[in-house]
């Protein structure tokens, strides 16, 4: 009897590893997904300050609100990122008018989001910023290759927006970008930067960082020689391993552990 129990234990199918790791949370009450979100807007802020994605005044993240469906949450214009607190983000609706907070929403923020939110109901949140990898890598026009296990993460999942025309002061500039993005979750913005959607706040904000970090990675292996690509079947299987919503959920929490314990204000 105890040896067949261990063959029919080695004979049971192997989990992945998603299938170990906890799942986003569900809530009783929109009040408290809404303070969820807000809390999780707040730390990736932080955390993208931490990053270096914090030059001047460009950049921005927004997480939909719960139960006014066209409006978002997003930080304050011209506030430093590694300020912001839950009580300094500002809601917008779908006008472009401040319906909650005292400070104004940066332009350009309203003219992508809302129309990347409007095009895409399955995104909670949207992420775009200049930094520094993300721009330079941008200027080439190109996707990113499968050259790390990280970049397979974007692999067949993200796009170029090729039309650059300047600050982004119109929706209609927002349509062209939403468009360009499709399903997909990433855009790279040539000539200005990267763009991240999920369908958590953590999820849009871990995409950001990680495909920052490809881009620096991709820039890195292309200066010093030739990279090698993985294979389409791998890069796709790697790609089932580390690109999933869930992936990108659960990636982002170790950093949400470590913020919120050195930075517990941001929750003022």
């Amino acid at each position: 009897m105890p040896e067949a129990k261990v063959q029919q234990e080695k004979a049971a199918p192997q989990k992945s590893i998603l299938d170990r790791v906890p799942r986003p949370p569900v809530f009783a009450t929109p009040a408290e997904e809404r303070r969820h979100r807000k809390e999780r807007l707040a730390a990736s802020f932080r955390l993208f300050s931490k990053c270096g994605f914090d030059e001047g005044v460009a950049g921005h993240i927004t997480a939909r609100d719960p139960e006014r469906l066209d409006h978002f949450w997003v930080n304050p214009f011209g506030m430093h990122f590694s300020q912001i607190r839950v009580s300094d983000l500002v809601l917008v609706n779908d006008a472009g008018q401040v319906v909650e907070g005292n400070r104004e929403v940066n332009l350009a923020a309203f003219a992508i989001h809302s129309r990347i939110h409007k095009a895409r109901p399955d995104v909670i949140a949207a992420a775009h910023a200049h930094s520094l990898n993300g721009k330079a890598w941008s200027s080439l026009g190109r996707l990113l290759d499968p050259i790390t296990q990280d970049a397979c993460a974007f692999y067949d999942d993200h796009a170029v927006f090729e039309d650059y025309s300047g600050v982004v002061e119109e929706t209609s500039e927002g349509d062209r970008i939403a468009m360009a993005l499709g399903g997909k979750k990433a855009a790279i913005l040539r000539n200005h930067g990267l763009l991240t959607v999920g369908r958590t706040v953590d999820e849009a904000t871990w995409w950001f960082i990680t495909m920052d970090r490809s881009c620096q990675a991709q820039l890195l292996a292309e200066a010093a020689g030739q990279a090698h690509k993985i294979a389409h079947e791998t890069a796709k299987l790697t790609y089932s391993q580390v690109g999933s919503p869930l992936a990108g959920w659960f990636q982002f929490q170790p950093l949400w552990d470590r913020i919120t314990r050195e930075q517990p204000d941001l929750f003022d």
